[in-house]
C-alpha cells in the first residue's frame, strides 16, 4: 500500500513565488547571449542588441531549474520529466536495458513524454533507488528505442533499483534540436525520488518503463511536472482514465 506523509509543518506552506534560477549548464549560454547584446549595443548596430535581449531571455527560460515539492511515499513513481504525456503503449525496453539482470525483455508499459522547447529540461529520479545501468548511446548510432522516430541523435538510458529488487527504466531522447544529453548520476550512485538526474539541451523526449504492478496513473494529452506529477504508484494495477474538457 502507498504511504504517503505530508509534513503540516514545512516552511513550504508559507512559501512565496520566486524566480527561478537557471542551471549552471545553461549559465555560460546566457552570458554569450549578454556578451552579444552588450558589443552590439556598444559596437552596433543596434537593431541587432534586442534579438540577443531575446534569445538570452529564452536561454534562461529553457535553462530554468525550478524547485520541486515532491510528494514522499514508498510507493510512488514521479514523472521524470516535464511536458505533455504523448503516448502510453506496450513497449519492450531498449536492447541496452533488456539483459535478464536488467529489465529483461518482456514488454513493459511505456509512458513517453514530450518535452517541447518552453518546457524547463532538468530530469529527475522516479524513485529512489541505485542507479543499476547508465548507458550513453552517442549521435547516429543505431536506433534502439522502440517508440518510432526518425529525429532521434543521442541517448540515454537509465535503470533504477529499489532495495527491494523494484525496477525502473528511462530514456533521455534528444531529437534533432538537441544537442547533448548530460547525467548527474554514475552507476552505482543511490539517488533519492525527485532529485535531479540529467538535462537534455533543447527539444527532447523521456520514455519510463513501469514494472508489472504499476498501472499509469496519468493520461494521453495531461501535462507532467519533473519531481511531482504522480506517474505511478506500485500495487496499483488500475489505470487512470480521463477526458479533455
Amino acid at each position: 500500500m502507498m504511504s504517503a506523509h505530508f509534513d503540516s509543518t514545512s516552511p513550504v506552506r508559507n512559501t512565496k513565488w520566486r524566480l527561478p534560477a537557471v542551471h549552471p549548464e545553461g549559465r555560460k549560454y546566457v552570458v554569450v547571449a549578454a556578451l552579444l547584446v552588450a558589443f552590439f549595443w556598444i559596437i552596433g548596430p543596434h537593431s541587432f542588441a534586442w534579438p540577443m535581449v531575446g534569445v538570452g531571455l529564452w536561454l534562461a527560460l529553457f535553462f530554468r531549474d525550478p524547485v520541486r515539492v515532491v510528494p514522499v511515499g514508498d510507493d510512488l513513481i514521479l514523472a521524470p520529466a516535464d511536458g505533455l504525456v504523448m503516448s502510453i503503449e506496450t513497449n519492450v525496453p531498449p536492447r541496452e536495458l533488456a539483459d535478464s539482470d536488467d529489465l529483461g525483455s518482456a514488454p513493459f508499459t511505456c509512458v513517453s513524454i514530450f518535452v517541447s522547447i518552453f518546457d524547463a529540461h532538468i530530469q529527475r529520479a522516479p524513485m529512489t533507488g541505485v542507479v543499476r545501468r547508465l548507458v550513453h548511446v552517442s549521435n547516429n548510432a543505431p536506433v534502439s528505442d522502440h517508440v518510432k522516430s526518425r529525429d532521434e541523435s543521442e541517448r540515454q538510458h537509465w535503470l533504477i533499483v529499489r532495495s527491494d529488487g523494484v525496477r525502473v527504466g528511462f530514456t533521455q531522447v534528444a531529437t534533432f534540436v538537441a544537442r547533448r544529453v548530460l547525467a548527474f548520476a554514475k552507476p552505482g550512485d543511490m539517488v533519492v525520488i525527485g532529485q535531479r538526474v540529467g538535462l537534455i539541451r533543447f527539444a527532447s523526449r523521456v520514455n519510463i518503463y513501469l514494472p508489472a504492478n504499476a498501472a499509469p496513473r496519468v493520461v494521453v494529452g495531461q501535462r507532467a511536472v519533473a519531481g511531482e506529477t504522480i506517474l505511478a504508484v506500485i500495487g496499483m494495477t488500475t489505470p487512470a482514465h480521463g477526458i479533455a474538457l
